[in-house]
């Protein structure tokens, strides 16, 4: 695919390092020489100096034979500019971040499909939306829908006292015959690598395991390994960036009982004019006193979002000393998801990777619904619907030629998300969730064309 880049800051050069690595053929267009300098020097794609909102300048990335165009800078207006100029001048396809959450909302009053933009995305709204998932399943350090729910990605950590640790995924599989979830994916403590589980996988004490669950699953890997889903009530979110506020804004809205903290004292008070609901606090997050004073050992979940990686972490870790029952601390560098979540935070998001999540789908073949890459994990997550012409349609999983590093987790049919083991037959109209490796999502692809 031609792919061009409007914008190369933090979610443009992120988007063009993970798409530079498919083997894309990637334009990267920002008008500041310094934020070109390091993806030319880097990455394998083409670095243009320019204003991506010059007719002149997209006709010299070549946007008539571009399959996707992605405006990702600081400026909705511009990212909104490029992706209609570029749709008049013959791209294929269009996706524009923006920060104001209404233009999704309104999206088809408003017709921005028509005008050229055939998607909108929000980091901000995505990390909010994260994070009420993973207040909802408190147990798991990550978490993931399909379609509503019917079939959910949740992973935890194992310990030596679950039932299923040291054994081999056969061998608990039989112990639970009638379980409603399977390990799709793992990594062992101290390492970097990610498995592909089959059946003679050893579960071993320590592992970082991602299991998909159909309706109830969640419940019973619970009850299984002696995980409890909190009730979370009470919530601290530090920082009143566009995620703090409409996370507590979301949240408070829902019935949560919400504190924000904000050091800037006129953001502050126009949160809490904005948010009558949520107790607005003008003080520095990272002053344990305040924390304190501020009840901090009472709070059921406590969610860091400052513009601050380092902010965030130390002050998760605070409240994971108070005895908090869930962390949630919100990081700009990629590299401190394998420190943090080792020293005890329960769960790291990152607005580049939740971004790249939802323009991935956009760039694999085949009708992917959905796709989302796993936290700290060398791995993905796609949910495909099957058409009638392809290749794996009316045959059974183990007759389909699945690569031994991908692994079907479950299959959704007719709104209801089901287990799927070797002897189930996939039909037209089924959506299969897939994990896979890198290097087996290629050959995955070519089963769902």
């Amino acid at each position: 695919m031609k792919i061009i880049i409007a914008g190369a800051g933090e979610v443009g050069f992120h988007l063009a390092k993970l798409l530079s690595f498919e083997s894309q053929e990637i334009t990267l267009i920002d008008p500041d020489k310094e934020s070109l300098l390091s993806a030319d020097n880097h990455l394998d794609i083409k670095a243009m100096k320019g204003d991506a909102t010059s007719i002149s300048i997209l006709k010299d990335a070549r946007v008539a034979e571009s399959d996707l165009v992605i405006a990702v800078t600081s400026s909705e207006t511009t990212n909104i500019t490029v992706c209609v100029l570029a749709k008049q001048l013959g791209a294929k396809r269009t996706i524009a971040r923006i920060s104001n959450t209404e233009f999704i909302h309104h999206k088809e009053e408003v017709g921005f499909t028509k005008l050229g933009i055939d998607e909108l995305i929000s980091p901000e709204a995505l990390a909010a939306a994260e994070i009420r998932l993973l207040l909802d399943q408190s147990a798991f350090s990550d978490t993931y829908e399909f379609e509503d729910g019917a079939l959910t990605m949740v992973a935890l950590n194992l310990t030596a006292n679950m039932a299923f640790a040291g054994k081999s995924v056969k061998e608990a599989a039989q112990i639970f015959p009638k379980i409603r979830f399977v390990p799709i994916a793992l990594q062992r403590f101290g390492t970097q690598f990610t498995i592909i589980p089959r059946g003679d996988t050893l579960l071993k004490d320590g592992d970082h395991v991602v299991f998909i669950t159909s309706e109830g699953g969640a419940e019973e890997l619970c009850k299984i390994t002696g995980k409890k889903n909190t009730e979370i009530k009470n919530v601290m979110i530090l920082g009143g960036s566009k995620i703090g506020y409409k996370t507590a804004r979301d949240l408070a809205d829902s019935g949560f009982r919400v504190k924000l903290i904000e050091k800037d004292k006129t953001r502050a008070f126009d949160i809490a004019d904005e948010l009558p609901n949520v107790l607005v606090i003008n003080g520095d997050g990272r002053n344990v006193d305040l924390l304190e004073e501020e009840n901090i050992s009472k709070m059921d979940a406590f969610i860091a979002v400052t513009g601050n990686s380092e902010v965030n972490i130390m002050s998760s870790l605070v409240a994971k000393s108070k005895h908090v029952k869930k962390t949630i601390a919100l990081v700009e560098n990629m590299d401190y998801f394998q420190l943090s979540q080792s020293i005890g935070i329960d769960t790291l998001i990152n607005k580049k990777l939740l971004a790249a999540n939802t323009i991935f789908r956009y760039v694999r073949r085949g009708d992917v619904v959905a796709m989302t890459k796993l936290n700290n994990m060398n791995a993905e997550l796609l949910e495909f619907k099957v058409k009638s012409r392809a290749k794996i349609c009316n045959k059974l999983i183990r007759n389909a030629g699945f690569p031994r590093s991908a692994i079907i987790g479950g299959v959704i049919r007719n709104g209801i998300g089901k287990i799927a083991l070797g002897d189930f037959r996939i039909e037209e109209g089924d959506r299969v969730v897939v994990c896979g490796l890198p290097s087996s999502i290629k050959e995955v692809e070519k089963l769902f064309l």
